[in-house]
């Protein structure tokens, strides 16, 4: 333990810009920096930082414990403390609050910005968790302003990243696990082929709640396996989380030049929510809306799967490529099997009208479910559009479908069959025989309020079984309240 023996009696200790590290820490005597705070600092203890800015960073190697409880670093009342990076250096990956290796540490209540690098391969983090560790809790920070602006290097457009959380589980056996990451804001990121919020490699029971992304040019929320930040493949994946109530928006690759030197590049690329090679995790009662993709689970390597995700209850509307989408982008990557997509509401997203519609299924996908779903189409009348034959054991079912066109005019791709019409769609595939062609009536679509209207047709209509369905609905009703369960993510 690095705590002296002068701070032994002390429990909570006080940093402000006015301070000195000389000092005991107490709030008449407070330190000067962070990192001496984080020092001294032991299992139990409270580090209170006082409004103000400080140019610092901050590294975590110490623990809490169960018994004694986290350490704990954390603004003091109210007050404004920021963590400004401004011309501070980057050394390879490095967070500006950086934990190595550790368990029991709560960091909450903190503005975090200005950490940036015009540097190729050199990746900024607001908050960078690593190594093993365990009961990390990172709450009501706000981080914006993290970038890379480095101009890509090679064919791929690589080494230009940056995060604003990064949870990365390096080591093995050990993981990074029990890791709470809820109330943040994140926005203004610059990340190139990085993502916003983002758990990679040996990282094993998670929750990603309540948090606000926005305004980045990449992926909102990303889980991560097989890109070998792992030791030992065999723990390389993601696992055992929970993704659940955050609002995620405005979140594109089209002004990001590691997608393309010439901006804008129209790659329509960035998920809101990314699933890619993670497995056993929940993606439930978000709002996913203006991305380039609401929901995304795939894997991008080949002969690897993401597997066993659960997507229900999210509202995902207005986004440019498609709402959900599954499956590799391309026949070179992976797989997405044994899936459930059910209970969500999608509402005219391919707004750039490229024909991917509302969901996109993509290459090799394997039984998966997706049930009980509304499926509100924007002016290319596209539903479902799938156009590769990779895919079996696939169940399509109860869903609820809407277009301008009407059902006569509502278009389907399954296994690169086309079909024009509500029939022709059921009849030349064997899906959706309990489906519902039909005007979900919304409250209120103009004020983007996608809950039901007590005539809808949605009401009571779908498929009920309680463990694909879970308990609450987008709002945190019980699920099933009427005769049925609703179709859709309101009910």
């Amino acid at each position: 333990m690095k705590t002296p023996t002068a701070y032994a009696a002390v429990t909570d200790y006080y940093v402000a810009t006015t301070g000195s590290d000389t000092n005991a820490g107490t709030s008449s005597a407070p330190f000067k920096t962070l990192q001496h705070a984080a020092d001294v600092a032991a299992p139990g203890s409270t580090v209170y930082v006082r409004g103000g800015v400080y140019n610092q960073k901050l590294k975590i190697t110490s623990s809490g414990s169960a018994a004694a409880g986290p350490i704990t670093f954390t603004n003091y009342n109210s007050e404004a403390a920021i963590i400004d990076g401004t011309g501070l250096s980057v050394s390879g990956i490095e967070g500006i609050v950086d934990l190595t290796d550790a368990n029991y540490i709560t960091v909450q209540g903190f503005e975090i910005r200005n950490y940036t690098s015009a540097t190729t391969n050199l990746m900024p983090v607001g908050i960078y968790v690593h190594g093993s560790g365990s009961y990390i809790t990172l709450a009501n920070n706000k981080i914006h302003d993290i970038k890379n602006t480095s101009t890509p290097t090679g064919s791929d457009l690589q080494g230009r990243d940056a995060h604003g959380i990064a949870v990365y589980g390096t080591k093995a056996p050990a993981s990074i696990n029990n890791v709470t990451i809820s109330g943040n804001e994140l926005y203004n990121l610059v990340l190139g082929s990085s993502e916003s919020l983002v758990l990679n490699g040996n990282v094993d029971t998670f929750s990603v709640t309540n948090n606000i992304i926005h305004d980045n040019d990449n992926i909102g929320i990303d889980l991560i396996g097989f890109e070998g930040k792992s030791p030992s493949t065999s723990y390389d994946q993601v696992r055992n989380g929970l993704v659940s109530g955050n609002r995620v928006y405005n979140i594109s690759s089209n002004n990001n030049p590691s997608y393309g030197k010439k901006l804008p590049n129209n790659s329509n690329a960035a998920d809101g929510i990314y699933v890619d090679g993670g497995k056993d995790s929940i993606i439930e009662r978000n709002y996913s809306y203006n991305n380039d993709i609401g929901i995304e689970i795939a894997s991008e390597h080949s002969g690897k799967s993401t597997s066993n995700i659960t997507v229900r209850s999210n509202m995902v509307y207005g986004n440019r490529l498609t709402g959900i989408a599954m499956g590799g982008y391309d026949n070179q990557r992976g797989s997405t099997v044994n899936c459930k997509i059910v209970n969500n509401t999608l509402y005219k997203n391919d707004t750039i009208g490229d024909g991917a519609g509302q969901l996109y299924v993509q290459f090799d996908t394997k039984n998966n479910i997706i049930k009980n779903n509304i499926f509100v189409a924007g002016s290319t009348d596209v539903m479902i559009y799938n156009e590769y034959t990779q895919n079996s054991g696939n169940i399509v079912d109860y869903n609820l479908y809407y277009g301008p066109g009407g059902a006569s005019e509502a278009n389907f791709t399954w296994k690169n069959q086309d079909y024009t019409g509500f029939a022709a769609y059921k009849s030349g595939t064997g899906n959706d025989a309990h489906a519902l062609f039909a005007d979900p009536k919304f409250v209120n679509v103009s004020l983007s309020d996608f809950h039901l209207q007590t005539t809808s047709p949605a009401m009571d209509a779908g498929f009920t079984d309680t463990a694909i369905i879970g308990t609450f609905d987008i709002d945190g009703q019980a699920r099933v309240q009427g005769a049925n369960v609703n179709i859709g993510a309101d009910e």
